[in-house]
């Protein structure tokens, strides 16, 4: 499979299966996130993953506030993305250009976990809506570790056809300069 074709596999799933998530595919999913690349080789994140049936269902109450996320029910594993301090020359760098560069990294390496899942046959929904001190508390992360996204990893509950993604023109989004 090609990049186009994979990046047009790639959807946000909210009906998955209760079939377990094997390690093996969860393990290569945070091998291509290991090797994403970060502001000054900072990599400012670490990840918890959860697939014990009794903390994913614990963990997807944390996600549920105000009614939102309740297809998480059913997800049988989850990937936590916290940030991590970054290298003193990334903060530097920031600094200077008024740019948070963990933020960034964090976007990249979850874009990674969400590829090598859809390459893997599992499909994701990256969530940063969830209640942050309850999410802390489960999974022990401590008070200086920043949540910043949870990926829901799992396999679809009827394999379908991708959807036709429905995104903005390529003229409204991109201009060249050339000669």
């Amino acid at each position: 499979m090609n990049f186009k074709d994979l990046v047009l596999r790639r959807e946000s799933c909210r009906d998955y299966a209760a079939t377990p998530v094997e390690r093996e595919k969860l393990e290569n999913m945070l091998e291509c996130a290991r090797l994403a690349p970060s502001a000054c080789n900072s990599q400012p994140w670490n990840f918890t993953v959860v697939t014990k049936k009794e903390t994913a269902a614990e963990l997807a109450k944390c996600l549920q506030d105000l009614g939102m996320n309740k297809f998480t029910d059913n997800c049988p594993a989850f990937i936590v993305i916290n940030e991590e301090k970054a290298t003193l020359a990334s903060r530097i760098a920031g600094a200077l250009h008024s740019q948070h560069y963990a933020q960034m990294d964090i976007g990249i390496v979850v874009s990674h976990l969400a590829l090598s899942a859809a390459e893997q046959g599992l499909s994701t929904c990256i969530l940063g809506w969830f209640d942050e001190d309850k999410l802390r508390k489960l999974l022990d992360i401590p008070k200086d570790k920043r949540i910043r996204l949870v990926l829901a990893v799992g396999y679809q509950n009827e394999q379908k056809e991708p959807r036709a993604k429905k995104r903005k023109a390529m003229e409204d989004i991109a201009r060249f300069v050339e000669d």
